[in-house]
C-alpha cells in the first residue's frame, strides 16, 4: 500500500492526527494529568495553540443588537467592515518552550531568534513554525516522548511578541494531541489587560512518571520574567523576527 493510499484511508501519522476523539479540560480545580497512567508516554505529543478575537469586542465595537436597530443598514455589511478602524486590535502570539534535560543543559524554543529546536536531537522539542495572524492551524510544538528519559522538565508559554497586550480580548486555547489517550485543553480566559506572557502548562518527568500540569499564570514581561518565575537561570538578550 502507497503511503498516499495510507493517508486516504485515514492512516496519517498519530502524532498528526493524535489522541481521542473526547477532551479532558485541564482547570484550576482539576490541573494535572498523568501522561504515563494514560499510557500517552510515548511516540510525538502535539501542542496547538490556537486564537482568535473575541466576537464580544467585535460586537461591542459595532454597537451590538441596539447598534444594529440604529443603523439596519449593518446588516448587509460584511462583520469585517464593521471591526475595522482604531478599535481593532493587532496580536501576534508565540508558542514557546522553556527545556530541561536531565543532563542538565537548558534552553529555550522559540520564532525569536530562529530557535526551533529539533525534534530527534536535544532538545527533542520542534516548532513547527510561526503564526502571526491567528489562521485555523495556529502554532504548533511537538515533543519526541520517545525521549521521555532524557527530558527533565518543559514550561510551554505563550508570549505577545508584536501588538497590544490584550490576553483578555482573545479566544485563546492551547490543545494537547497525545499518541493514544485523550486530548487535553487549557483555555487562557482568565483576564489580564496587561500581560505580555502566560505559562501554559509543565511537563515534568518525577520518578519516571511523565505528568503535565496546568499553570496559566500571567506576567508582565517576557521570558526572562517567566525564567525568574519558574528559576531557569538563563541569560537573556533581546531578539528578533525576520521578516516575513
Amino acid at each position: 500500500m502507497s503511503f498516499l493510499e495510507n493517508w486516504w484511508r485515514g492512516g496519517a501519522p498519530k502524532y498528526d492526527n493524535g489522541g481521542a476523539s473526547y477532551v479532558v479540560e485541564l482547570t484550576k480545580r482539576n490541573p494535572v494529568i498523568s501522561l504515563t497512567k494514560q499510557g500517552a508516554a510515548s511516540g510525538h505529543l502535539r501542542v496547538n495553540l490556537h486564537w482568535q478575537m473575541r466576537t464580544s469586542d467585535l460586537g461591542e465595537r459595532s454597537g451590538g443588537r441596539k447598534g444594529l436597530w440604529r443603523n439596519p443598514g449593518k446588516l448587509f455589511k460584511p462583520e469585517i467592515v464593521q471591526a475595522q478602524g482604531p478599535a481593532v486590535v493587532k496580536i501576534d502570539l508565540d508558542l514557546a518552550c522553556l527545556y530541561e534535560l536531565k543532563d542538565g543543559t537548558k534552553g529555550v524554543v522559540q520564532p525569536l531568534g530562529n530557535f526551533l529546536g529539533d525534534l530527534n536531537a536535544s532538545p527533542y522539542v520542534q516548532l513547527s513554525g510561526d503564526d502571526r495572524f491567528g489562521s485555523p492551524s495556529g502554532e504548533t510544538l511537538y515533543i519526541n516522548m520517545d525521549h521521555r528519559d532524557e527530558i527533565k522538565r518543559l514550561l510551554i508559554f505563550v508570549y505577545i511578541y508584536d501588538g497590544t497586550p490584550a490576553f483578555d480580548r482573545t479566544h485563546a486555547v492551547v490543545t494537547l494531541y497525545p499518541s493514544t489517550g485523550p486530548r487535553m485543553e487549557i483555555r487562557l480566559d482568565e483576564r489580564a489587560p496587561q500581560a505580555r506572557s502566560c505559562a501554559i502548562f509543565m511537563l515534568e518527568n518525577n520518578k519516571g512518571e511523565l505528568t503535565v500540569r496546568r499553570e496559566v499564570k500571567y506576567v508582565y514581561g517576557f521570558q526572562a520574567e517567566l525564567d525568574r518565575l519558574y528559576g531557569w537561570g538563563l541569560h537573556w538578550g533581546r531578539g528578533y523576527k525576520s521578516k516575513v
